[in-house]
């Protein structure tokens, strides 16, 4: 049978890991920190890229290119900026090996030291708004909306597969506008953007929100964020998007022309998801017997498995697969037939279920005679019998449901692991069973941190669904004029 995972009730932890290893997802490489995207894990953020390649584009925004290394001194022009990334960056020193000429060992050639040190990116806005200089020079080359897909280095010292690594993948959008109003609207449109397709696609109900001074992107004005439940009670960040005022701008010298011909400084914004949405996915849906993929993120959405004794029997079968195939694809749904005889069924059954996939049919002679197919959708593990014929009007819907209901599980699970608290007491009794919780707080970063250094829960955000409430911190007693999201997260 499969490969056995741990309980997510033994150790969520431990669970996860399993889960990404044995899935074939990902797994640990050479490089400390770093990992190998399986393909089976690079097909899902394959679709995941795809999707919001197209979002982005559908809102005016083009790809582009941007250099890996950054000169070091790109950082020292915003001071906040490199503050924030200074000790996560990988620095580029040397140029050249060569052989030790008494040991014959290779070594860094110590006459190959580069003349200012480079940074192997962490994030590109100081080397973009250097572009960008170049590029922006009156209001009719504004807005610039670029985007690129890449990855980027941050040293973390405790990673995680997906969650957190020294390097992973990601898009990052830098755009430039003539307007502090043009700029703040695409900053929201973005976060819109994210939230859709994590609730359309992922099926990952998310809250939108401005991040608190303290967890604020380095060298923003404001940030914007969606913030989703994982089932351990744990928040995790899934997106952020950037209102970067005129501050790489001034730091870089980027001004433009106006309509009345007067020089001012553009406006600014970044933002950006990365392959954590890979960990958001595995950690927000799946179950002790694997991974629960929504249909529309997943690499393939129906497995036909067949069962038979003679290979008479598994011909007939196929002939009639075929047919199913022919018409499941018309309607744009991916499908694998898996007649391999290596594996039993019993097996295969076991290995797609922990690789996710939402519907696995089997056929077997009796199953021809009687024009049947048995479904197992892989969100509820439910089987039924269902006729051959219009089966793929069936699995379509099948999958819209399967969607719909994977949504609809992560939903209710949020909606009964949040919480309102009024007193500090009930706040710290609520951490202990996870969730978000929704609590006064006065505004300011020393009662923030205060509240962090003692229970290590963080402000998620200020999330934009909610009015103002007149009421109390529950820390300081100080005047609170609304309530803000408190959870523990990754």
């Amino acid at each position: 049978m499969a490969k056995e995972l741990t309980s997510r009730s033994e150790n969520y932890s431990q669970w996860y890991q399993d889960l990404v290893i044995k899935a074939d997802l990902a797994e640990n490489s050479a490089v400390r920190g770093c990992m190998v995207i399986k393909p089976y894990g690079y097909a899902i953020w394959e679709k995941m890229q795809a999707q919001l390649d197209k979002m982005f584009k559908e809102t005016g925004h083009v790809n582009a290119y941007f250099p890996l290394f950054i000169p070091k001194s790109f950082f020292s022009k915003e001071a906040s900026h490199v503050e924030g990334f200074a000790k996560e960056c990988a620095v580029v020193t040397h140029y050249r090996l060569k052989h030790d000429d008494e040991t014959g060992e290779i070594i860094v050639d110590p006459e190959a030291k580069l003349e200012e040190e480079l940074i192997i990116r962490p994030t590109s806005e100081t080397i973009i708004w250097n572009t960008y200089r170049n590029w922006i020079h009156s209001y009719r080359d504004l807005p610039l909306l670029i985007n690129q897909w890449a990855n980027v280095v941050r040293w973390e010292m405790r990673t995680r597969l997906f969650l957190r690594t020294a390097e992973f993948l990601w898009q990052e959008g830098h755009t430039a506008h003539a307007t502090m109003q043009e700029a703040i609207e695409e900053t929201e449109k973005i976060i819109n953007v994210y939230a859709s397709f994590a609730e359309n696609f992922m099926a990952l109900p998310v809250i939108k929100g401005i991040k608190s001074a303290n967890e604020r992107f380095a060298g923003a004005i404001e940030t914007y964020s969606i913030e989703a439940l994982m089932q351990d009670g744990k928040a995790l960040q899934s997106g952020t998007s950037h209102f970067l005022g005129q501050n790489f701008a001034k730091a870089f010298d980027v001004t433009f022309s106006n309509k009345e011909g007067k020089e001012e400084y553009v406006w600014a914004t970044s933002w950006g998801v990365s392959t954590r949405l890979m960990g958001a996915l595995v950690m927000a849906h799946s179950d002790d017997k694997g991974l629960v993929l929504p249909p529309k993120l997943a690499p393939v959405q129906v497995v036909i498995v067949p069962i038979y004794q003679k290979n008479e029997q598994l011909a007939v079968i196929s002939a009639k697969v075929d047919e199913i195939i022919a018409k499941l694809k018309a309607k744009g749904i991916t499908v694998k037939y898996d007649d391999g005889d290596n594996k039993k069924p019993g097996w295969k059954f076991a290995e797609y279920e922990l690789k996710g996939v939402p519907v696995r049919l089997a056929m077997g002679p009796r199953d021809l005679e009687n024009g049947t197919v048995e479904i197992a959708r892989r969100d509820t593990l439910q089987k039924s019998v269902v006729q051959i014929e219009g089966i793929e009007n069936y699995i379509e819907n099948l999958l819209d449901d399967i969607q719909s209901n994977i949504f609809n599980k992560a939903f209710e699970f949020r909606k009964q692991n949040t919480i309102k608290v009024d007193t500090y007491d009930e706040f710290k009794e609520a951490l202990k069973k996870g969730g978000f919780i929704y609590a006064h707080w006065d505004g300011t970063s020393e009662t923030e941190e205060k509240i962090k250094a003692e229970t290590k829960a963080t402000i998620r955000c200020l999330p934009l669904e909610f009015e103002e409430e007149e009421g109390v911190c529950i820390y300081s007693g100080k005047p609170s004029k609304r309530r803000v999201i408190f959870a523990l997260a990754y």
